[in-house]
């Protein structure tokens, strides 16, 4: 079984900067592309960053230049720093990747959310 664990949110001030961080564990043979989703409340969820295996990256226009998504693919891990926070980037955060793992094509997973506030 596969599991994405997300990191690393919380309370900060219009400015600052927050590292989350998702780890995938269980039985893996491979991962594709990850990437963060945020959902803030009473809107759709959005697509913040997506990097591939092979470390290419695509951003949200609303984060380009202040967020830098990057991962090690010797650790399962991923990461999205985030500078320059504002409160509109105030949401729960996700993270997900497509793992490949025993007895399955590629297949989405995805972590259970972080809160990230950011105070004006």
């Amino acid at each position: 079984q596969v599991h994405l664990v997300e990191s690393g949110g919380g309370l900060v001030q219009a400015g600052g900067p927050l590292r989350l961080t998702c780890a995938a564990s269980g039985i893996i043979f491979s991962i594709g592309t990850m990437g963060w989703y945020r959902q803030a409340p009473g809107q759709q969820r959005e697509l913040v960053a997506q990097i591939t295996s092979g470390g290419s990256t695509n951003y949200a226009d609303s984060v380009k230049g202040r967020f830098t998504i990057s991962r090690d693919n010797t650790k399962n891990t991923m990461y999205l720093q985030m500078n320059s926070l504002k409160p509109e980037d105030t949401a729960v955060y996700y993270c997900y990747a497509d793992i490949r793992t025993y007895g399955l094509p590629y297949t989405d997973y995805w972590g259970q959310g972080t809160q990230v506030t950011v105070s004006s």
